[in-house]
C-alpha cells in the first residue's frame, strides 16, 4: 500500500474566537493507523467530520484516494434506536449497503443459501458483544455503544475507517481490547484514530499528527516526533556517596546537556545524542570510580514529546499553575462547543 489515502490542502473551518481549523495540510498514508492527537477542543472532531464529508470547510480541499462509499465513520458518542437489539442495529446497516449492491463481510448480496458465515455475528464477536447481540441497545452503557458503533462501521468493510475517540468511555480492559483491534485493522486498511489519550495513540499508531488550537503542528512517524522534541536521557543508580562525584564530573563534559541528582538518589543525565551518550556515559562512570547499580535509558513517550512541542509542562503545581490549567480547560471546552455547534450549522446548510 503506497501513496496517501487522504490529503487536505489549506483546510479552514472558522467558528470564531479562535475555534476551528486554520490551514490544515493533512497527509494520511495508505494502510496503517494514523493517530490524530490533541486536547479536547483542538479541532479533531471538526477535521475528521470534514474528511468524512459530514461537514463543510470554509476553504481548502480534501482529496481521497478511496471511493467515498468505502469510508466508514465511528463517532465518539454513537446513538441507536433504543428498542433495537445490537444484532438488529448491525444488520440494518448491512442492509443499507446491500441495497446498493455492495459486497459485505463473508458474503455478497446474491448469497441466498445460508452457507456463508454471518457477517453480523462476526463483527459483534470482534468487538466483544456476542453475549449482548440480542439485548436492546436502550440498556447499553456508553462503552457498549462505542463497541457497537465500531461493529456498525466494520460490517461495511471500509477501506478508510475513521474513529473519533473510540476508547473514551471504556474501562482499562475494554480499552486494551479495542486498541488491539484497531492495531489489527491497520494491517488491512487505513485507519484514522483520534484521541486525547496520548498513550493510546503511541500504542497503535504508525503515523501521528499533532493538532493544537486548530493547527497541525507535526505529522510523521511517532519515533520522529519523540526524537525531534526530546533529548535522550539515562538514569544512573550508584552506591551511596558516588552520585555527587559522578554529577560533578559530568557537568564538565561537552556532550552532556543536563545532569541532576534526583530526590531518590539517582543521577539523571541528558546527552546531545543517543549515540554519544551510549558511548561516553559508561566511560564517565568508570572515570568517576563509581560503584554502578544500574544504568537505563529513560523512556521517551508521546506525552512528553507533545508537551515539548506545544510548550506545555508536566505536573504543574501551586495555585498559579492550577489557575492556568482551569483557564486552558475553559478555552478547550469553549472550542469544543463551537465544534458541536458547527455540526448543527452544517446540517442546516445541507437541508437548505
Amino acid at each position: 500500500m503506497n501513496g496517501a489515502a487522504v490529503t487536505t490542502a489549506g483546510l479552514v473551518r472558522d467558528y470564531g474566537h479562535g475555534a476551528g481549523l486554520h490551514g490544515v495540510d493533512l497527509e494520511v498514508p495508505r494502510g496503517g493507523v494514523y493517530g490524530l492527537v490533541g486536547p479536547n477542543g483542538a479541532g479533531k472532531t471538526t477535521l475528521l467530520s470534514i474528511v468524512a464529508g459530514l461537514r463543510r470547510s470554509d476553504a481548502g480541499e480534501v482529496r481521497l484516494s478511496v471511493d467515498a462509499g468505502r469510508v466508514a465513520v465511528c463517532p465518539d458518542t454513537p446513538e441507536f434506536e433504543p428498542w433495537l437489539t445490537a444484532a438488529e442495529v448491525v444488520r440494518q446497516s448491512l442492509g443499507l449497503t446491500a441495497r446498493r449492491g455492495r459486497r459485505h463481510r463473508g458474503s455478497t448480496v446474491r448469497d441466498t443459501d445460508g452457507s456463508a458465515p454471518d457477517p453480523v455475528a462476526g463483527v459483534l464477536a470482534e468487538v466483544g458483544l456476542t453475549e449482548a447481540a440480542d439485548r436492546r441497545t436502550g440498556g447499553f452503557s456508553r462503552g457498549m455503544k462505542q463497541r457497537l458503533g465500531l461493529a456498525v462501521a466494520l460490517v461495511l468493510e471500509p477501506e478508510l475507517l475513521v474513529l473519533d475517540e473510540p476508547t473514551s468511555a471504556l474501562d482499562p480492559s475494554g480499552r486494551a481490547e479495542v486498541l488491539s483491534l484497531v492495531a489489527g485493522l491497520g494491517r488491512t486498511r487505513t485507519v484514522i484514530f483520534s484521541s486525547h489519550v496520548l498513550a493510546d495513540v503511541q500504542r497503535v499508531a504508525d503515523t501521528v499528527g499533532v493538532l493544537h488550537r486548530g493547527r497541525l503542528l507535526f505529522q510523521g512517524p511517532v519515533r520522529d516526533l519523540i526524537d525531534r522534541f526530546l533529548q535522550p536521557a539515562w538514569e544512573v543508580r550508584l552506591r551511596d556517596g558516588d552520585e555527587q562525584r559522578l554529577a560533578e564530573l559530568l557537568r564538565h563534559q561537552e556532550w552532556v546537556t543536563s545532569v541532576a541528582v534526583t530526590s531518590d538518589g539517582s543521577v539523571r543525565v541528558e546527552a546531545a545524542s543517543t549515540a554519544v551518550g551510549e558511548r561516553q556515559l559508561p566511560k564517565a562512570i568508570a572515570a568517576a570510580d563509581a560503584a554502578l547499580i544500574s544504568l537505563r535509558p529513560v523512556d521517551a513517550d508521546l506525552e512528553a514529546a507533545f508537551l515539548a512541542l506545544t510548550g506545555g509542562q508536566r505536573g504543574q503545581r501551586g495555585q498559579r499553575g492550577q489557575r492556568g490549567q482551569r483557564g486552558q480547560r475553559g478555552q478547550y471546552e469553549q472550542r469544543e462547543q463551537h465544534e458541536r455547534r458547527g455540526q448543527l450549522d452544517a446540517d442546516q446548510a445541507g437541508a437548505a
